[in-house]
């Protein structure tokens, strides 16, 4: 079959595009395409219209609320660059308007290209739906049989943890944002009942969405989960000392415990492709430390905050 050329709006695309060997197709992607390394040295034909490294979580927040209430553009199109990529695919986003360019830059990409390419949007919102999507990919590149493997790579993992768990299931919550406070929702609810604890708040499948933090002492989890979308363990650990001079953060059951944690959200967590399957690992570890000690999970993918 003829090779097609293929422009990512969606980092975890660019991942799935990758682990099934077809990265040579690949001729455009977003500033945030990060993985693996060689990602980041293809075209980029999108970019964000704001510094984010130089905000807090607060000024994030702030200024993407204001943006979107005014219409602003929250990614620019380079497009000269996508012009030059000239793609016979665009795959993007449904998902969520701020995480990744989704149907508006889409819209203007069209806008800009001589040639009309396909436009393959991808929704997913648990993880059979990521696993849907890998094979899905997978058919427009022809790696169909590598996705299988992949995708059954990736269930007997899963496998492996639902099998492993014990009776005892802890509370836990997953924190997707510090300032103002989010739900971990989408696919990490799942993530969580699979890695034997019992989610709080969010449910699989909805939005994340704002809560207070009365809503986590009512739910008053065993563990808490600290995972900003988009954030790796640096940032967030330069973040929440703000959070932990909250007295009502500090009368938590699990701050007081010493059971919150962060976790590396922009590799694991944040990102709907084949890397769920390690931030589940990850999650197993956490609430199941010794039944999951001889897991192996990547180095400084998690840490302990200790009040």
């Amino acid at each position: 079959m003829n090779q097609k050329r293929i422009v990512s709006f969606l980092p975890s695309a660019t991942e799935i595009l990758y682990l099934l060997g077809a990265e040579e197709q690949l001729v455009g992607v977003t500033h945030e395409c990060d993985f693996p390394l060689e990602a980041k040295s293809k075209p980029h034909v999108i970019k964000p219209s704001f510094d984010q490294t130089r905000m807090n979580s607060n000024e994030i927040d702030n200024q993407i609320s204001s943006m979107m209430q005014s219409g602003s553009d929250i990614y620019l199109i380079d497009e000269p660059e996508l012009k030059k990529a000239n793609p016979d695919l665009i795959i993007g986003q449904g998902l969520c308007d701020v995480c990744s360019p989704a149907s508006k830059e889409i819209g203007k990409a069209l806008s800009v290209l001589n040639k009309k390419p396909e436009v393959v949007i991808l929704d997913p919102h648990n993880v059979e739906d990521i696993l849907s999507n890998i094979l899905q990919v997978a058919k427009l590149v022809g790696k169909t049989e590598e996705a299988e493997n992949l995708v059954r790579s990736i269930q007997n993992r899963i496998q492996y943890i639902k099998t492993s768990i014990p009776q005892s299931r802890p509370k836990v919550v997953c924190i997707e944002w510090l300032d103002p406070l989010f739900t971990a929702g989408h696919w990490v609810p799942q993530m969580v009942e699979i890695a034997g604890g019992i989610n709080g708040i969010s449910t699989t499948g909805e939005r994340s969405r704002r809560m207070g933090l009365e809503e986590i002492k009512k739910f008053e989890p065993d563990i808490i989960v600290l995972m900003p979308c988009g954030f790796d363990i640096n940032r967030v650990l330069e973040e929440y000392p703000t959070l932990a001079s909250n007295a009502k953060w500090k009368s938590m059951k699990a701050v007081l415990e010493n059971a919150v944690f962060v976790v590396d959200a922009n590799s694991f967590f944040s990102k709907p492709g084949p890397r769920i399957i390690t931030g589940i690992e990850i999650l197993a570890k956490i609430i199941h430390p010794k039944e999951f000690v001889n897991l192996k999970i990547p180095d400084n993918s998690f840490t302990k905050i200790n009040s």
